[in-house]
């Protein structure tokens, strides 16, 4: 229907919403896309765990009232087929939130009744959703059978020549569209980077390794060269996950839903897909550091902001295996919550057989070892590759059956 939707080119990351048992994300895999799947607890009766059952990525969430917890601009393409979401209404606060996570020039597909059906109500759905997707400067580019496929604008060009009343307005300056944790959802229209960070990212598979524009908008305590420390990182993390498949003979694990708990730059998600293990990697941000989610999805990788004082979005045992730098060192300082209960939640999050890798401070590593053995885990200290004298120590663990 549309040529230039080239997957896995120019659409690497989707979103599929309301997604049943992400048939659509399996689907896409063998196109070279990662499609995150997600769909609300209640109405899709434990779909999600289907999802992650069959390795394919998911999570519990939800179009309501407060911001997914996706950056700006983190999709190449929003897939809505069936969804059961009402677009329009309250404004069409729900479909400008989707507006915020699509990627300039990116794709929202929509398959639903309304699209071709005739019913007097239908068609007046139908007319909603077209008003709306004109107003925010959205291009119908193809619509065919139940489908219909609209194109989010390149720049603000579309936006800044409205007239100044008309609805839906455009976001306030001071508004930081990767601010997401617990923040309302809002009417309004996020405006694109005048400077094109996010629309112009690299097509797969360069944009792995390409340091992105946007890396140069994140707040950072870097001294460096911004890029030099995206490469260092990259290198960095590509060195160690080669060591541990060497060593600890990864290869047999049988990885599929693979979680790492402090992603930074995502660069252990980056080093898995170079080592060509076949596995999917969740990369969390914790908002205890610097949200570094918009370069993890301009690399062509997914992942979420969250706060390890609370439980995660995904059902008991559905990670094969959690890795976790650095971050109990962190939220120790913290001193938001014990690091027992952060464990507890591993616990929960991790299926029987399921590893653990910790890398931290031999400061705190001796306690994370107790509680893991409270736990039941089967656990070994390991020195990290600078030896046995670094203030840095490697917790392995595994969750019997």
């Amino acid at each position: 229907m549309v040529p230039d939707i080239s997957f896995g080119k120019n659409i690497r990351v989707a979103l599929d919403v309301g997604c049943g048992v992400a048939s659509f994300g399996a689907f896409l895999m063998q196109r070279n896309v990662t499609t995150l799947s997600i769909a609300p607890k209640d109405v899709h009766e434990n779909q999600i765990q289907f999802a992650l059952e069959r390795g394919v990525p998911a999570m519990a969430a939800v179009f309501a009232t407060r911001r997914l917890l996706f950056p700006s601009q983190a999709f190449d393409l929003i897939h809505c087929s069936r969804c059961r979401i009402n677009w329009t209404r309250d404004d069409g606060i729900l479909l400008l939130e989707a507006n915020r996570l699509l990627r300039a020039g990116g794709y929202f597909v929509w398959a639903a009744q309304p699209v071709y059906k005739h019913e007097e109500a239908l068609q007046e759905q139908w007319k909603e959703m077209e008003n709306l997707t004109t107003h925010i400067c959205w291009e119908l580019v193809q619509k065919e059978g139940y489908i219909a496929i609209w194109q989010k604008p390149m720049n603000n060009n579309c936006y800044l020549s409205r007239d100044m009343a008309e609805h839906p307005p455009l976001c306030e300056s001071n508004d930081d569209p990767d601010n997401v944790w617990y923040v309302n959802l809002k009417a309004c229209i996020t405006e694109i980077p005048s400077n094109g960070f996010g629309a112009n990212v690299t097509e797969w598979p360069l944009r792995l390794h390409e340091p992105p524009k946007r890396l140069q908008s994140i707040q950072l305590d870097a001294i460096v060269s911004r890029d030099e420390l995206f490469r260092a990182d990259t290198k960095y993390w590509f060195e160690i996950m080669e060591s541990y498949v060497r060593a600890f003979r990864w290869k047999e694990y049988n990885l599929r839903n693979v979680m790492d708990m402090r992603a930074g730059f995502g660069g252990v998600a980056a080093a898995l897909l170079d080592l060509g293990i076949d596995c999917w990697v969740m990369n969390v941000v914790p908002v205890s550091g610097f949200n570094t989610l918009p370069v993890i999805y301009d690399r062509g990788l997914i992942g979420v902001v969250h706060d390890w004082c609370e439980p995660f979005d995904t059902y008991p045992r559905t990670y094969d295996l959690l890795h976790a730098a650095g971050l109990f060192s962190v939220e120790k300082k913290r001193n938001k919550c014990n690091i027992s209960s952060i464990m507890l939640e591993m616990d929960r999050m991790l299926r029987p057989g399921g590893r653990v890798y910790i890398r931290d401070t031999t400061f705190i590593i001796g306690e994370l070892e107790e509680i893991a053995t409270a736990l039941g885990w089967s656990s070994s200290l390991n020195d990290v590759g600078e030896g046995p004298y670094s203030s840095w120590k490697i917790l392995r663990s595994e969750k019997p059956f």
